[in-house]
């Protein structure tokens, strides 16, 4: 059993039809790519920006180009990121890598369908870091309890399928190997 995101009964929560809140319009995105296709996250500097700089960070430094999504909840969640689980010879220990780097962000943004959230550790709420999890159903019960910093805006449906990937518990009985693209808006132009 994964250690990392201690989430109880996430497939007994209602389905909300909400969506994420409105987000800015232009900001940072990044693109995940993977085998079953890739989506686009729109990072939320304004809901947690600690956590998008270091989203930003890694994803440049291509920190999680061969991390795997690892996690696997279907109709739930899919969570990735753990630089653990580059190297196959340590399944035992993938959600557990990357993690006790940064405060929590908690915001009143709701848990509803394309959120992502950093993962931490069940023991206390400062302890995220490179992991992150996608939610494929409303979660209200995870409202204040995780930092919300980006919102799938395009491929949903990628994560849906990667969510429906054979496991044996919560483990993805086959890698699913993510590379992720920085897409930064560009510079305003002075109007003439």
């Amino acid at each position: 059993m994964n250690k990392a995101l201690a989430v109880v009964a996430l497939m007994a929560l209602p389905v909300s039809a909400q969506e994420p809140g409105p987000a800015p319009a232009a900001g940072p995105q990044a693109i995940v790519e993977t085998a079953q296709g890739s989506f686009t996250i729109r990072l939320r500097p304004d809901l947690a920006p600690l956590h998008v700089a270091h989203f930003l960070k890694v994803a440049k430094a291509g920190g999680f180009d061969g991390t795997t999504f690892h996690r696997l909840i279907a109709g739930g969640i899919i969570q990735g990121g753990d630089p653990f689980s580059k190297d196959p010879k340590r399944t035992a220990e993938y959600g557990s890598g990357g993690l006790g780097l940064l405060k929590a962000e908690f915001s009143q943004a709701e848990f509803a369908r394309g959120v992502v959230a950093a993962v931490r550790r069940p023991s206390g709420v400062n302890t995220a870091g490179n992991q992150f999890f996608v939610v494929l159903q409303a979660q209200p019960a995870l409202k204040g309890q995780y930092t919300i910093f980006g919102e799938v805006v395009s491929g949903l449906e990628v994560a849906d399928r990667i969510g429906t990937a054979p496991v044996t518990g919560d483990r993805a009985n086959e890698r699913i190997e993510m590379k992720v693209k920085v897409v930064e808006p560009a510079p305003a132009t002075p109007a003439s």
